[in-house]
């Protein structure tokens, strides 16, 4: 995922993980489904990179930002919280640069 991977989406044009994030953090009333879809499937290809890594994997600050998002799903998995505790051990970037789910 990260940054540089996106789709062309219709309604939306070329769509990237932070602007899908930015979009469904500013949705009003819910969540388009196109958004919602692209978020779910960049979601399910993380997850599955950090359970086939699950004490390696170190999430790109778009993966963090991704997570935190969803962050209600994955509050009891210690296979999640030991990636986001190897994310800020790693981060070397301003902290105010990470998007945080309100």
């Amino acid at each position: 995922m990260g940054g540089n991977s996106g789709a062309d989406t219709d309604g939306y044009g070329y769509l990237t993980l932070q602007r899908a994030l930015a979009i469904a953090r500013n949705s009003e009333g819910g969540v388009d489904p196109i958004i919602s879809n692209y978020l779910e499937r960049a979601l399910r290809e993380v997850w599955a990179r950090l359970h086939a890594q699950p004490n390696t994997y170190i999430l790109t600050k778009e993966e963090f930002s991704l997570f935190n998002y969803f962050r209600a799903r994955f509050q009891s998995s210690d296979i999640t919280q030991r990636a986001v505790q190897r994310f800020w051990e790693n981060y070397e970037g301003d902290p105010q640069d990470v998007e945080m789910s309100d």
